[in-house]
């Protein structure tokens, strides 16, 4: 089980996923060192600072970059594309964030009714659970259309 890294806005997704807000530096340093091997970040480039590919594959985990600008990006192709790198993962230690894990909440539970087959409630809980604050009314409304046609 991957343990608590005192990450900003950290939450625990499963035994080894952490969703987080921004990474600093030394937290990433922190991740590696407690065997973390994935980095998945939603910020568009325009969003970020440094270079996190650099600065993550550096340290020997893998980076991969799912850009959510907004709300629009909350879709039935971005949530497929999430689906199956998270597949791809498995259950490694893994860091999935973004500014304030707000978008990762958010895209966990799209993921949990649209793949999952989670009811909306479940979902919206899980993405409470795992992030989710402003961009809760507009996943509601995504999920009150039901599961996309995939």
């Amino acid at each position: 089980m991957l343990k608590s890294l005192d990450l900003p806005f950290e939450k625990r997704a499963s035994d080894n996923m952490l969703t987080a807000g921004q990474p600093d530096a030394e937290q990433f340093r922190a991740a590696a060192d407690a065997g973390v091997q994935h980095v998945i970040n939603l910020r568009p480039i325009p969003e970020q600072g440094e270079d996190q590919t650099s600065m993550v594959e550096d340290l020997g985990m893998r980076y991969h970059h799912l850009p959510i600008a907004s709300e629009h990006d909350l879709n039935p192709h971005t949530v497929a594309m999430l689906d199956g790198l998270l597949g791809e993962i498995g259950d490694k230690p893994t860091v999935f964030h973004c500014a304030s894990g707000n978008r990762v909440g958010a895209l966990l539970a799209l993921r949990a009714a649209w793949h999952e087959g989670k009811s909306a409630e479940e979902a919206l809980e899980i993405g409470r659970a795992t992030g989710m604050t402003k961009l809760e009314p507009a996943v509601a409304r995504l999920l009150q259309q039901g599961s996309p046609q995939q």
